[in-house]
């Protein structure tokens, strides 16, 4: 089997975010109506549909036709590509419409690259905890089978799971998309002329970018570097505020001035990214927090933290740390684990044997919905101070 052809289906082929419009604007304090006849529209057009597909893998036709279809897939993206209702995601308690595994004709559903072929849907937990997160714990298994462990996909939608004692807990924050760049002033993907890494030296600001090429906007990583270091020098207080009163009169920090820059125009981090940030990481502290609590245990008590996701690669422990995103532990109990889902693909599509196992993982977990956790005001109250 050929593995690293496989393992091609799951890398992005330009490295935007799919569908960014349309899975952006989800958060926990409310779902957009009428997303779901959007996403229903783009898996009735074929046409629109295999782009996507194209798109988001970087796999050849050749490979399609020689090997089953294997998709790891958001509930979100995954319920209307098999025609199945999409309407109960959209309310309280945001139910898919199913969890076990599936398995269509790719005819069925439109995707003439390998007519012949059977598209696999593996299983899903619950709301918005899907397959993705399933392939990545199957691909975790050997660790999260032993000890204490959070496994944390970091993305728009930031699944989080908890093994301990025996038991699975798992939780969907609504992270957004601002570790994507976007929802951020001058954001932008990983892409040459993004400012990746950032450091503030007394009144010195060093930036490195994406290919060593003059700064043009800020990815991800920067931008949660920047809150870092200006939250380390005391440049903005706990809830995001400027302390400096330039800085408060302009709304804004400056990290490359315009005569440094690629495009002319001064890079800067404003009080509305410092805010978008915070909306991110409260999501996902709230969302460890949460079930820490259900499971009764402090966060001392896990031996072992595994990032995962795209973002996940790249982001920068420390800062991380530094503005509360994860418990305050030692570094050495982290694991940026990179593409964890992609390689739970791979595995799918190699072996029954690891199909069943994912079975297994969705039907054990339980589930914690967020947005009806009595508690969960003030746990994301909380979890957004810096």
């Amino acid at each position: 089997m050929h593995l690293e052809a496989a393992a091609r289906l799951v890398r992005l082929a330009n490295g935007s975010p799919v569908l960014g419009e349309l899975i952006g604007p989800f958060s926990l304090a409310g779902r957009i109506f009428g997303v779901s006849e959007s996403l229903e529209l783009s898996a009735a057009e074929p046409e629109l549909l295999e782009e996507l597909l194209k798109k988001t893998t970087g796999f050849e036709l050749e490979y399609a036709r020689a090997f089953k279809q294997q998709g790891v897939h958001g509930v979100i993206l995954a319920e209307p590509a098999a025609g199945l209702p999409v309407e109960s995601l959209g309310t309280a308690p945001y139910l898919p419409a199913v969890t076990e595994p599936l398995e269509i004709p790719a005819r069925q559903i439109g995707l003439s690259i390998a007519p012949n072929a059977n598209g696999y849907f593996p299983p899903n937990i619950a709301g918005f905890v899907g397959a993705d997160h399933v392939a990545m714990l199957l691909a975790a298994r050997e660790v999260t089978s032993s000890s204490t462990v959070l496994a944390i996909d970091i993305g728009t939608n930031t699944e989080v799971s908890l093994f301990h004692a025996g038991q699975h807990y798992c939780c969907s924050c609504a992270s957004g998309p601002a570790f994507e760049g976007a929802h951020i002033h001058q954001g932008m993907r990983a892409a040459p002329g993004a400012i990746e890494r950032v450091r503030l030296e007394s009144d010195r600001v060093w930036v490195q970018t994406v290919g060593n090429a003059p700064a043009v906007g800020i990815c991800g990583s920067g931008v949660l570097d920047a809150v870092a270091e200006l939250r380390r020098q005391e440049r903005i207080d706990s809830r995001g505020v400027f302390t400096s009163s330039s800085e408060k009169a302009r709304r804004a920090f400056i990290l490359v001035p315009a005569g440094q820059s690629g495009n002319r125009a001064d890079i800067v981090l404003t009080r509305k990214d410092i805010n978008e940030i915070q909306l991110a990481k409260g999501a996902i502290r709230s969302g460890i927090d949460i079930l820490l609590e259900t499971a009764g245990i402090p966060a001392d008590r896990v031996d072992q933290i595994i990032i995962a996701g795209a973002f996940g690669t790249y982001l920068n422990l420390e800062s991380a740390l530094r503005i509360g995103m994860f418990p305050a532990l030692p570094l050495q109990r982290f694991t940026q684990v990179g593409n964890a889902a992609g390689a739970g693909a791979c595995l799918l599509l190699a072996s029954a044997s690891a199909r069943q196992s994912a079975r297994e993982i969705a039907s054990k977990a339980h589930y914690v919905e967020l947005t009806t956790y009595a508690g969960y005001v003030d746990h994301f109250s909380r979890a957004l101070s810096l």
